[in-house]
């Protein structure tokens, strides 16, 4: 399943053609559902015309990722690929995760909360720069700025609004990025993320050449082991099933700090996940296959 209506609709499209193709080439018997309509109605009337056993969710964006479409998958008793409902929705909002990402003990940004209609004026005097303004409820870096002065605040929040009515305004901060992906509860290998820009924003995620990825990360073993032990205790606490993705910032003091965690991560065979899960022996087709897998085996189980 793939499309919708989100700012992320063409990444979806993407990431669902290649799944489409990885499955197809194992043996699957496969159906594109593309989203037109981001309504009960429509996933109902595609997956009852679909008679599928499985619906293999790959919608990035909002319906696709905040609980919305799982709730439907969920009443209609249909089993799904990804987290359930509650969890997708909790790592969609990243105040909302990172509130229990720090009852985990886990590292976050210090962050600032911007209502739509609130008032900047003691923002401005209180904030330290850099700083990092992005929407509350966005992927894929969209409607994220990097801001290096007060001028630039007011600008950045007023792009940042475009895509959410919440906005959080973040510390900046210096270090390597790296994004470990959680599969089956599993850590898969560190990736490190080197932009070839000083800001790892939409461009650098997918305009090709823009940043390089090395996988296993060049880290130290015990940072490695750390950022992975962190990666599921993050999966773990938002109560995650079958995938994810927890993208992080190695702070000048080594320490991994957690800025999201991705339910619908991107599934072309260069994305991240898929690279991890390369390093560690398994292809982009037996990836594919094994999160059907689980997904089969979780609605068995209910």
């Amino acid at each position: 399943m793939m499309g919708g209506l989100s700012s992320e609709r063409e990444i979806s499209l993407k990431s669902g053609r290649a799944v489409l193709q990885a499955l197809k080439d194992a043996g699957w018997q496969v159906l594109a559902l593309e989203v037109a309509q981001e309504t009960p109605e429509e996933i109902r009337r595609l997956v009852g015309e679909a008679c599928v056993d499985v619906v293999f969710v790959a919608m990035h964006g909002g319906f696709g990722e905040d609980g919305r479409l799982q709730g439907i998958l969920e009443a209609m008793g249909v089993a799904f690929t990804g987290p359930a409902a509650e969890a997708s929705r909790l790592a969609m909002d990243k105040i909302a995760s990172r509130r229990v990402f720090e009852r985990a003990g886990l590292c976050v940004p210090q962050t600032r909360v911007i209502r739509r209609g609130e008032r900047l004026v003691s923002l401005l005097h209180e904030l330290e720069y850099p700083a990092v303004v992005k929407p509350a409820g966005q992927g894929s870096s969209i409607g994220v700025t990097c801001i290096t002065h007060w001028r630039q605040l007011s600008p950045a929040i007023l792009k940042a609004f475009r895509y959410d009515d919440t906005v959080l305004v973040e510390e900046y901060i210096k270090g390597r990025e790296i994004t470990v992906s959680v599969l089956d509860g599993a850590a898969l290998p560190v990736v490190a993320i080197v932009p070839k820009k000083s800001f790892f924003d939409f461009q650098a995620k997918y305009e090709k050449g823009m940043t390089d990825y090395i996988v296993p990360a060049p880290v130290e073993a015990a940072l490695a082991e750390r950022a992975q032990q962190d990666a599921v205790t993050a999966y773990d606490a938002l109560g995650c099933r079958h995938l994810a993705r927890v993208d992080m910032i190695l702070d000048k003091d080594g320490r991994p700090v957690i800025l999201e965690l991705n339910t619908v991560p991107g599934m072309t065979e260069t994305s991240l996940l898929p690279k991890a899960a390369r390093a560690a022996g398994l292809d982009f087709p037996s990836l594919c296959t094994k999160i059907v897998e689980m997904a089969l085996h979780s609605f068995s189980v209910r």
